[in-house]
């Protein structure tokens, strides 16, 4: 890997090394890589963080200007495009209803879902999750286990700036339609959002279950149970309602995650 690093970020300071076999494998190594799982743009650091592997982003970014447009025949269809299908999902033991794509280069757990839908390349989808019809997961996004991306969510994808990290689910989170969630935020572990939250990392995710509200920037505390809200702004023009989520409750520790997620939608009556 260390020899594969030295190359990725040589060829990102001088592009025409990009004309060189060499450097052309060892940007194929690193897809293959992630492809398989062996290697992820980001990753738990151990001490409840993340770490960003910012030269693996390189190498995808550096990806698409050495693939050639082809055109990609699948039954009845047709696509033109420099990136490859995902394949072998019987293998991989994931399940693909159709018309749900996934592109090479992304790395679906064994038991993962896809339902009609789309995962892009260097995305990461962990063991017994659902990517529901029409759900979206961005370029470097990282999804954790078991966790119900429900129909229409939007998981936004990064490849530049390097240094930003990927969006983030943790494991047993639950999102709920049409859901956007962007720039790198994280949701952590067993969080809950209700239908249409939308987070950008200037969203203000604002806690009232207590006498005082706590804001959050970019992070959703861990079991959180999160809906839409609103709360007023001042502008030169005057006073407006500005989009934020409201975490309303915390989901109880439980052995039982699905258990606990039926009984946190029906106790704080969220909309999925």
């Amino acid at each position: 890997m260390e020899e594969l690093k030295e190359k990725i970020n040589a060829a990102w300071d001088d592009r025409d090394l990009l004309k060189t076999d060499e450097t052309q494998e060892a940007i194929r190594a690193v897809i293959e890589h992630l492809d398989k799982g062996r290697l992820r743009t980001a990753q738990p650091d151990g001490s409840g963080g993340w770490e960003v592997n910012d030269w693996v982003k390189k190498a995808v970014v550096l990806y698409f200007p050495i693939q050639k447009m082809e055109t990609i025949e699948v039954g009845p269809f047709e696509f033109h495009d420099k990136m490859l299908l995902k394949r072998d999902y019987a293998d991989l033991g994931v399940r693909v209803v159709p018309h749900a794509i996934a592109r090479y280069g992304a790395f679906l757990e064994k038991g993962v879902i896809m339902m009609p839908s789309y995962v892009n390349i260097g995305a990461y989808v962990g063991s017994g999750s659902m990517v529901d019809t029409w759900a979206t997961v961005g370029s470097c996004a990282q999804i954790g286990r078991n966790v119900h991306l429900s129909g229409g969510v939007g998981i936004g994808g990064v490849l530049e700036p390097l240094q930003a990290t990927p969006t983030i689910i943790e494991d047993d989170c639950f999102i709920g339609s049409r859901s956007i969630i962007v720039e790198g935020v994280r949701v952590e572990r067993e969080a809950v959002l209700g239908a249409n939250v939308v987070l950008t990392k200037s969203t203000h995710i604002i806690d009232v279950t207590k006498d005082e509200p706590v804001i959050h920037k970019g992070r959703v505390p861990a079991r959180s149970v999160v809906i839409p809200g609103t709360y007023t702004k001042k502008f030169p023009a005057g006073e407006y309602q500005v989009a934020c989520a409201l975490i309303i409750g915390e989901r109880k520790e439980s052995t039982d995650k699905k258990v606990s997620l039926n009984n946190v939608l029906r106790e704080f009556e969220v909309a999925v």
